[in-house]
């Protein structure tokens, strides 16, 4: 009896409250959106090749001493501290009782797309730099955001018992908005590819910029045609749909913010740090898009077991 009843004791102690799992999912997110800016980084200031192998940056374990390679190993050592980041996450989802197991494999995918993330961004070292190797490395870093959100999500509902409504009109534009987002963010990276910060100073780039911006410029469009739908729509189901209106607005407010910070660059030669700004908006955007329609569509529909 008393042998049974340590054992009780002692799972308790190994559980981990929904509570504390919501603080490390949004810790997790926190460190995904970390290494997209920081990656980021390593492009817009020419660092793409200042660790010339993988994973090693020189014959050493630590960097030589110049601007480049301690850019380039700044962002390796930011891609592991993220690596333990969402391994803890993972970890601890196994250990909340009663979470449903679509949120536990949602989690534990995140540490398997870092580890694949570190995996595809040596190659694309060994290849110097291909666009069409670094294109990947930003959709998969994209994607482990979007997971992130999502899981992140899922705890805060779970943790709080919301419960679920009926569907509103605006869920199946936000599915729509979510392909839309990704698309402009794409184009924004080709952008980038064919501009003057395509990695480092040999890196070839590739197309060309008049092209690349005619079609980042269609890709807003879209986006912007689908989010106006949206908001109509929630506007519409304002009294149901108040929070998210309110949420739509403030991704408004991120995408006014963008397109003004892409306007100065342009007419600024496309300085790195204004780049760099508008990435990070761009990543947060995608965030925001993400955790709106995660918000519409898990509400609206049974649990899943």
């Amino acid at each position: 009896m008393e042998a049974g009843a340590t054992r009780v004791a002692r799972l308790r102690l190994r559980a981990v409250s929904p509570t504390a799992f919501v603080h490390l999912s949004y810790l997790a997110l926190a460190a995904l959106y970390l290494i997209v800016v920081s990656g980021a980084t390593v492009r817009l200031t020419g660092s793409g090749l200042g660790c010339a192998n993988w994973p090693r940056c020189g014959s050493t374990f630590l960097p030589p001493k110049n601007y480049h390679a301690l850019v380039e190993f700044g962002n390796r050592g930011v891609g592991f501290a993220v690596g333990l980041t969402t391994l803890v996450a993972a970890v601890a989802a196994f250990r909340v009782q009663g979470l449903p197991r679509w949120l536990v494999w949602g989690a534990a995918a995140l540490p398997i797309t870092v580890l694949a993330q570190g995996v595809l961004g040596g190659i694309t070292v060994i290849y110097e730099l291909h666009p069409l190797m670094v294109l990947p490395h930003v959709l998969l870093s994209l994607l482990a955001l979007a997971v992130a959100v999502v899981v992140a999500t899922g705890a805060y509902d779970f943790s709080r018992r919301i419960e679920r409504t009926a569907p509103l009109p605006a869920n199946w534009l936000a599915l729509v908005l979510v392909p839309a987002s990704l698309a402009l963010i794409v184009t924004g990276t080709l952008v980038t590819a064919a501009g003057p910060h395509s990695g480092g100073e040999h890196i070839k780039r590739f197309g060309l910029l008049p092209d690349a911006l005619h079609m980042h410029v269609g890709a807003t469009a879209v986006f912007g045609i689908v989010f106006l739908g949206l908001v109509a729509t929630l506007f519409w189901e304002r009294e149901r749909a108040r929070a998210e209106l309110l949420f739509a607005g403030g991704i408004l407010a991120i995408l006014l913010a963008q397109m003004t910070v892409g306007e100065v660059q342009w007419r600024t030669q496309l300085p790195w740090g204004l780049v760099l700004v508008h990435v990070a908006l761009a990543s947060g955007l995608w965030a925001c898009i993400v955790a709106l329609a995660a918000r519409l569509l898990l509400r609206s529909r049974p649990r899943l077991p």
